[in-house]
């Protein structure tokens, strides 16, 4: 089997490294990948915004599955255009990827899927903003509209930061075209969990449940970012469990299936649980990152052959495995606002179960490992308990050396 793997970050390095350890093994091609990823798949130099140019690759290649990583190729509309040249994808419709590519749309299908969610309105000048907070108490979360690479989410404390929110998208365009509309939504004050599910439009399978770490510094202080660091499996009681299956899970599917949309990839539910009841933050169409590196560890079957079955519309049972996985992300300095580029960087040696993901490097022209993003490196540790997990991660963090490197040193300290 021959697959391209759409993307350049952490989370692609995760599922290449997982196809690659696939019993199956198949042959693997990535776009446009990175000096990680490079090691153990083939890159090829696509704009994979010219849909042309991937679908011709993909028949040069002799591509028998296309797995996208990152949501932006989804939003417009790359799986429709493979699956209109008889190319199996695992990745949603353009259609289905609205769920993540507009916030406005998400909410409306939650409405229509009767799930539990924030209330919020839609606004689209400072002047409504102000207007409409009068109907919310502080803090007030302001949210993009369209992508905004995890930078479109506002807390603010007070109305003077929700002003100050508000200019940065509506007047200084600080989003652009994601910013030009906004949900002014009620704060749900509880914990955050990532539910990701695979699903064919009608059925699902649940996937471990990972916790991300969102803002930047300890203690959950600082900038939101895509991510800081994540958790697997987190363990819920059995009763919530249940409720988010029946409360937030199934409507949600449920939901896909009368929009008759062609889903044949992952749903990533992010939840908010609020005195034992889960309420739905956001939907994202794809593997989350960096969960997608703690997940996937995990799971026991050939991870090529389960890629494969979703991507014809079929469901497998999954297999997992009873171990725990953890992630410390590494990020550039002046990340998120200003992530400096082209820092050096050294790696100690990878082993089995404690291993270090490419998420945003590059080779130097002199062929030097250097940064090449704002999340530059994902440490990974996988193991039989959580403290185990926790220690080695932390261990091999230790050896990486790149200056000006910014990392949690409370991941996982809710376990």
């Amino acid at each position: 089997m021959n697959i391209l793997v759409i993307g350049s970050g952490g989370r692609e390095h995760a599922v290449v490294k997982s196809l690659s350890e696939s019993p199956s093994a198949p042959k693997i091609y990535c776009a446009p990948g990175n000096a990680g990823i490079a090691a153990q798949a083939t890159l090829l130099k696509l704009d994979v915004k010219n849909h042309n140019d991937v679908v011709k690759a993909c028949k040069e290649n002799k591509i028998d599955l296309v797995f996208i990583g990152p949501e932006d190729p989804l939003v417009d509309g790359l799986a429709d255009s493979l699956r209109d040249n008889s190319i199996l994808v695992f990745g949603p419709s353009k259609a289905a990827a609205q769920l993540e590519g507009s916030k406005i749309f998400a909410k409306e299908f939650m409405k229509k899927a009767h799930v539990p969610t924030a209330k919020a309105v839609t606004v689209s000048t400072v002047e409504a903003t102000m207007k409409a907070s009068e109907n919310f108490s502080a803090p007030y979360i302001l949210k993009a509209d369209g992508l905004a690479a995890g930078k479109g989410v506002f807390i603010c404390k007070t109305e003077a930061e929700l002003r100050l929110a508000a200019q940065h998208l509506f007047e200084l365009k600080g989003l652009g075209r994601a910013g030009e509309t906004a949900l002014l939504e009620q704060n749900l004050p509880g914990y955050e969990l990532s539910f990701l599910l695979l699903t064919d439009g009608e059925n699902f399978s649940a996937l471990p449940l990972a916790q991300d770490h969102k803002r930047l510094l300890n203690d959950d202080k600082g900038p939101n970012t895509g991510g800081m660091g994540t958790v697997a499996p987190m363990k819920i009681s059995e009763e919530l469990y249940q409720k988010i299956i029946s409360k937030v899970v199934a409507p949600s599917v449920q939901q896909l299936k009368k929009e008759n949309f062609i889903f044949r990839g992952v749903l990533f539910i992010g939840i908010m649980v609020v005195d034992n009841e889960p309420y739905v933050l956001e939907y994202n169409v794809r593997f989350g990152d960096p969960e997608t590196q703690v997940i996937l560890p995990l799971i026991k079957n050939d991870l090529a052959e389960v890629f494969h079955d979703v991507s014809r519309g079929q469901l497998r049972p999954l297999e997992i495995k009873n171990q725990f996985s953890f992630c410390i992300v590494n990020a550039a300095a002046g990340y998120p606002d200003k992530p400096q580029k082209n820092t050096p960087i050294e790696l100690p040696q990878n082993q089995s179960d404690q291993y270090i993901l490419h998420a945003g490097t590059a080779l130097s022209a002199e062929g030097k490992l250097v940064s090449n993003g704002g999340r530059v490196l994902n440490i990974v540790a996988v193991g039989n308990s959580r403290e185990e997990v926790r220690e080695n991660a932390y261990k091999l963090n230790d050896q990486v050396k790149m200056h000006g490197r910014q990392y949690r040193t409370d991941i996982g300290g809710r376990f």
